[in-house]
């Protein structure tokens, strides 16, 4: 996640037979059989133990700290691109390729200093019913280098975020193969130089690849994978912005954390007063200034936040896993309701 440099102004699980009552903040639509079970297999590919085995490559040495358009962010980015390549995930069409770049002269003009040209990388599933209608799931795969010949690993921040978009893109794959592609598409976006100045996001929101007003929603991980000192050994996640811009938003992430592993969501940072400003420190807030819909996946600031010491080793798998299954079915319902989410609020 990007330091605060200065003050800013400014569907659940079901597991009944037959058919089952979804909430969805207004109303209600009806879930099948078939869906739920689908929803169900695809919920269970998400595991704690390749959650680890991805983060040990993306947050190793041997990646340097993923410092924006570095060779070990580069290498990182491979190692992404081959894990969709691997699992059948191709790209957005109208791009040609899994990486979008992002030019050293659009980060220069926004404060990146001399920062070598880098790649936002996209990997795409198609939807069935509603393919021009897309989910956004994005999180940051840089981090900030190695300084005086120490790697900075950024294992949380944001390898956890990064791997789980991977592991997700996963689940809703093995859905897709077992002919239960989500109705609405679903881009999985890794971003670049959020570090620097979420440069990658707003790149991509000032040149999207997809219209945005056809984005439903971003769902943003950034930091999931740890605990925070006020949270210590609980089981909780920070969610942000999930009612700045639609009402249904937040209501479905909480029916979606109710029916899973009934985390305790902790809307701290939703105070805008709050002195960390969080709400503007992520890269949803590049779809957010943009009227789309936005829920921020946070475990708050920890004692290894941009230290050496942000590593693999540390990170809690388990807790891991269940924020990542909550962000995911939360995806599966908006990919998959009969509406996309109303935008509501300004």
């Amino acid at each position: 996640m990007r330091k605060l440099l200065i003050p800013l102004l400014a569907l659940a699980l079901m597991t009944s037979c037959g058919t089952a009552q979804v909430a969805d903040g207004t109303s209600t639509h009806r879930v099948s059989e078939k869906s739920d079970k689908a929803f169900t297999n695809a919920y269970k590919m998400i595991k704690a133990d390749e959650l680890k085995k991805n983060l040990y490559v993306i947050a190793s040495d041997e990646m340097e700290g993923r410092d924006t358009g570095s060779k070990g962010q580069k290498k990182a980015g491979e190692y992404i691109v081959n894990y969709y390549k691997n699992l059948g995930i191709s790209f957005p069409k109208a791009l040609g390729s899994y990486y979008q770049k992002v030019p050293s002269d659009f980060m220069k003009k926004r404060g990146g200093g001399n920062l070598p040209d880098s790649e936002n990388i996209l990997a795409f599933i198609e939807g069935s019913e509603k393919p021009e209608e897309i989910v956004v799931v994005s999180a940051h795969y840089d981090h900030v280098g190695t300084k005086n010949g120490v790697v900075y690993n950024g294992a949380d921040d944001d390898g956890s975020g990064t791997v789980a978009v991977m592991e997700m893109a996963k689940a809703f794959q093995e859905a897709k193969k077992a002919g239960n592609s989500p109705k609405r598409s679903i881009l999985f976006l890794h971003v670049t130089g959020e570090e620097h100045g979420l440069f990658g996001s707003e790149y991509y929101t000032d040149h999207p690849v997809f219209p945005l007003a056809n984005t439903v929603v971003d769902l943003n991980i950034d930091m999931i994978g740890r605990d925070d000192p006020e949270n210590r050994g609980k089981q909780y996640v920070y969610v942000i912005g999930s009612d700045m811009l639609s009402s249904q938003l937040k209501v479905i992430n909480e029916e979606a954390n109710r029916k899973t592993n009934n985390l305790e969501l902790n809307y701290k940072y939703d105070d805008l007063n709050d002195p960390q400003q969080l709400y503007y420190r992520s890269d949803h807030y590049n779809f957010a200034k943009n009227n789309v819909p936005v829920a921020f996946f946070f475990d708050g600031i920890h004692e290894d936040y941009h230290k050496p010491t942000d590593k693999p080793d540390k990170i809690d798998y388990k807790l891991l896993e269940k924020r990542t299954q909550l962000v995911f079915t939360t995806a599966w319902d908006i990919a998959n309701r009969a509406d996309r989410i109303v935008v509501d609020h300004k």
